[in-house]
């Protein structure tokens, strides 16, 4: 797959069939409208296309709360990918875009830029100014300048309407287990083990600790049943997302105790999927009564991926 990260630099492309949308979090109604894309391209000898935002175009708007992302960059990236998308147009939503009138923006960026031959957007996809544009001018313009429109309508599972404010609902309110139903995937979370306070290794279980980005969309504090997917194998984990307050006054964080494990960590990348969440952090009177507590969780933690295992 081909990315291209500014406008500018998109010249001559073949005619295409493009998934039009913000695509955080790639759900599996993301992933539905753009394998159509991909099966009308492959069926009409076009490229495929993924046209997004590198930046949420709501973090543009005055007087609103900036949104958490769901993915990284190149996750998403990673994700549109394996869909078998040829293009990847991931650029900045500017105020230029913003302003653009609809007709204008159809133009400019989705014929003369794209060379866009078919369009695919979700029914509430919106574009231009004062977002004024909606799959009902695209159909319009297209018939006029010679390209087609496929709206998806709501995508439901287990009749809610699949969407990214969705999944960062279930993120954000501890309901992790909930994420695969949705996302097709576990919710994750990744990055550079760095050095904690070394408290897990004096009390038997030792942690690898990865910092909580604040742009991220996180979910509460507590106790977690997870993997931990290091140098291409996954490990099953038990984690715990909070502040140590039993300990002191730490930033939020995240510490993976992975079962049978005593490779060293610091400085490796490791990807944290969560798959249930099992208590709220708790502060404890004393550290005996948190050392016998991290036990429970990990008994607790051990049976559940047994089951997992058995269930395999």
């Amino acid at each position: 797959m081909e990315i291209f990260e500014d406008l500018n630099d998109i010249r001559d492309i073949e005619p295409t069939a493009v998934a039009l949308g913000n695509f955080d979090g790639v759900h599996l109604g993301h992933q539905k409208l753009i394998s159509e894309a991909v099966k009308c391209a492959s069926e009409r000898g076009l490229k495929s296309a993924v046209f997004t935002f590198s930046n949420h175009p709501r973090d543009l708007l005055p007087k609103s709360r900036k949104v958490k992302n769901i993915l990284y960059k190149n996750e998403k990236a990673g994700i549109i990918g394996s869909l078998g998308v040829d293009y990847l147009f991931n650029v900045p939503f500017t105020r230029s875009i913003m302003t653009m009138e609809p007709i204008y923006f159809i133009d400019q960026i989705l014929i003369n830029t794209f060379n866009m031959k078919a369009a695919f957007c979700g029914f509430n996809y919106r574009f231009g100014l004062a977002a004024e544009g909606n799959p009902d001018i695209l159909r319009n313009v297209g018939v006029d300048r010679g390209f087609s429109v496929y709206e998806m309508e709501p995508y439901k599972i287990k009749g809610n309407v699949v969407s990214s404010s969705l999944i960062r609902t279930l993120i954000a309110s501890g309901q992790v287990e909930q994420c695969m139903t949705y996302m097709g995937r576990n919710y994750e979370i990744g990055g550079e083990v760095v050095v904690g306070n070394r408290l897990g290794r004096k009390l038997g279980f030792p942690t690898s600790n990865l910092v909580i980005d604040t742009s991220m969309v996180t979910p509460p504090n507590g106790v977690y049943v997870t993997y931990c997917d290091y140098n291409g194998v996954r490990y099953p984990s038990v984690t715990n997302v909070g502040n140590k307050p039993t300990i002191g006054h730490y930033n939020k964080n995240v510490e993976t105790h992975i079962f049978d494990f005593d490779k060293e960590l610091y400085g490796k990348k490791i990807i944290v999927e969560f798959l249930k969440k099992t208590r709220d952090e708790v502060k404890f009177d004393n550290v005996k009564d948190l050392s016998e507590q991290i036990v429970r969780d990990c008994r607790e933690a051990k049976v559940y991926h047994e089951k997992l295992r058995q269930g395999e």
